[in-house]
């Protein structure tokens, strides 16, 4: 592997470049009020959920339009001053940070959803809508978006991270369901790739290109998105078992028979007993699976029976269904809120993120004898996991002053990701590599295709001013 545990390995590179006065300048005066250089405002633009800690940007430039962001770039691109995109400061391995230093643009205010195509079964927005924002303007027309990585994360963000979540084993990652996109490029010029229709054979896919590619390639400004119908019948469900072996397992026959299932999450019992103490949930303290199936009501009924047959085949038990708005929201609060539960379990600690994806007859081989290293370790930690589609995630409860116990975490991480790709699994299922997964990316990827990005990115990005620093060295 190229990613060892040493203690030098767990700190990102900083290499600064120098910041002109004279650019400083010249973006004060384009953009006034709109631009700080204030030390909380470029704080909290320099940091994320990330155990990493860097110097913070120069300057903050809080873009309101695509021309703001043209702008920015092409003074960067003038002083070769390196330029960070911002969304809403939730991901989780360093993509924000500024190890070169430079200026963070904050897209935040570019949250306009700017077109709804209802008979096309499009939406079109702006960088900085978030997640629920979007559902919240295409509800009434019977329609909603399905992509949900849980936290409330920026369209901008989950389009740079090729974002997924909790609904993907049904209906994909946000690679299957961006149609175009608006994007800077490292020049400040605007460009345009793809189009609304659901297909085109036009050149070179320059949007599966930009998605996921961490605002290393560009900054993206406007952002096409697939919409679906919202399903005629709703029901979801959470099942307790002995063991994480018995969900697992669960799990894998699930997929393997094509039931259509929607969502299906795994929380581990000591996960759910951070999420009662957090939200004041009652819900019983074992390993879980959290599920929900969408369609008309007689497919919902049967794909819930076959489910439950299955899992009382493992030993499920105390099903629990829920079949209206206000009863689903609070069996998926256990979900959504596990991240921050886990972080006040322990005061003061931050939480070292794997992000495994691995084939769907591998999940139990990589999953189990995970857990056992976790136990091992003596590190508290939370499991969860989108196990539909084998990802599955833990988060390793660290002091993050203590070279120990980071070193550890590091160590479980590296062993978990070992197994992963020797499964022919990847080290990120959809957090991205930014600074954490940079070591691994050689492994995973190989020589030669790392070279073509390498390649790709010096083409597009020749002064290297787009997010420098993250995905390779």
């Amino acid at each position: 592997m190229n990613a060892p545990a040493d203690i030098q390995h767990l700190l990102p590179e900083v290499n600064q470049r120098p910041v002109p006065d004279a650019f400083l300048a010249a973006l004060q005066q384009r953009f006034g009020a709109q631009c700080s250089t204030a030390l909380a405002v470029r704080e909290q633009h320099g940091r994320d959920e990330s155990v990493f800690s860097v110097p913070p940007p120069a300057a903050v430039v809080f873009a309101e339009s695509t021309t703001d962001v043209a702008d920015a770039v092409a003074l960067c691109a003038q002083h070769r001053v390196p330029v960070i995109p911002f969304g809403v400061g939730s991901s989780l391995e360093g993509h924000l940070l500024a190890v070169q230093g430079g200026i963070s643009i904050d897209l935040g205010r570019m949250n306009r959803v700017l077109s709804i195509n209802a008979e096309d079964l499009t939406v079109t927005v702006q960088p900085g809508v978030t997640r629920k924002a979007v559902n919240e303007a295409v509800k009434s027309e019977g329609l909603f978006f399905p992509i949900d990585p849980g936290a409330d994360a920026s369209i901008g963000g989950m389009t740079a991270t090729r974002a997924s979540g909790t609904n993907a084993v049904r209906y994909g990652t946000m690679r299957e369901n961006v149609l175009a996109l608006e994007v800077v490029n490292a020049r400040g010029e605007v460009i345009r790739t793809g189009t609304r229709a659901k297909k085109s054979s036009a050149g070179y896919d320059l949007t599966r290109l930009m998605v996921g590619s961490e605002g290393t390639l560009g900054v993206i400004t406007e952002i096409t998105l697939k919409l679906y119908p919202l399903p005629e019948a709703i029901s979801a469900a959470v099942c307790s078992f002995p063991s994480i072996a018995a969900a697992v397992h669960t799990v894998i026959q699930i997929i393997q028979l094509g039931v259509p299932i929607a969502r299906c999450e795994l929380i581990d019992a000591g996960t759910v007993r951070m999420v009662n103490a957090h939200s004041k949930l009652g819900l019983r303290e074992e390993h879980m699976l959290l599920m929900e199936f969408h369609g008309s009501p007689a497919s919902v009924k049967e794909q819930a029976e076959t489910v439950q047959e299955l899992a009382a085949e493992h030993g499920g038990n105390a099903f629990e269904w829920a079949t209206t708005p206000e009863e689903r929201t609070r069996l998926w609060t256990a979900r959504h809120n596990a991240y921050f539960a886990a972080i006040q379990s322990k005061p003061g600690c931050r939480a070292v993120s794997t992000d495994t994806c691995v084939p769907i007859s591998k999940l139990a081989d990589c999953l189990l004898d995970s857990v056992a290293e976790a136990d091992a370790s003596g590190l508290p930690y939370f499991l969860v996991g989108h196990v539909g589609d084998g990802n599955f995630h833990f988060g390793y409860l660290i002091d993050p002053d203590n070279a120990e116990e980071r070193r550890v975490a590091e160590d479980l991480n590296v062993k978990l990701v070992t197994r992963a790709l020797a499964l022919e699994g990847t080290c990120t299922g959809e957090h991205g590599v930014g600074l954490h997964k940079m070591g691994f990316l050689l492994d995973e990827a190989g020589a030669g295709a790392v070279d073509m990005m390498r390649t790709l990115k010096r083409a597009l990005d020749p002064d290297n001013i787009l997010n420098p620093g993250k995905i390779f060295s």
